[in-house]
């Protein structure tokens, strides 16, 4: 079974698993990328780089109050970084929040690129089902085999 899971959350391992897959596939000079999750872990593609945006927790928290009100995604700017943040969902799990920082886009190229933004925060939607899918199906066979098993 998963070691981990008697430690945290169901949520915050899954939370983690997609982080550490998500952010393999992110390039080095691209966007920066956090994911939040909703007891406040925060999980950053490039830890120096997001300390270097300097971005106020009061941001993050308005971004996230919008997109728990119902809006997503949500665009802010704060100086030259647009912040581009949506819910992180499956089915069953609600994870938290997932955030895009495009360091030096004014609002009107985020705007612009929003479709392909918008495309990314699916992938990552997709790539968290998966995970999650795929874990349940692995406890599934854990306990299938161990019923199976003799005492």
């Amino acid at each position: 079974m998963n070691d981990l899971g008697s430690i945290f959350p169901p949520d915050f391992v899954l939370t983690d698993q997609v982080a550490r897959q998500v952010f393999e596939l992110l390039p080095e000079a691209g966007p920066v990328m956090l994911i939040i999750s909703k007891d406040g872990h925060f999980w950053p593609s490039d830890s120096e780089r997001f300390a270097e945006l300097d971005i106020c927790q009061e941001v993050l928290s308005q971004m996230c109050s919008k997109i728990d009100d119902g809006a997503e995604p949500v665009v802010s700017q704060a100086d030259d970084c647009s912040i581009v943040a949506s819910q992180l969902r499956t089915e069953g799990t609600d994870c938290g929040y997932v955030v895009i920082f495009l360091p030096e886009y004014s609002p009107e190229s985020t705007l612009i690129n929003i479709e392909l933004i918008e495309i990314l925060l699916n992938q990552v939607g997709l790539i968290t089902n998966l995970i999650e899918k795929n874990s349940r199906l692995y406890e599934l066979q854990v306990k299938h085999f161990s019923a199976q098993t003799p005492n």
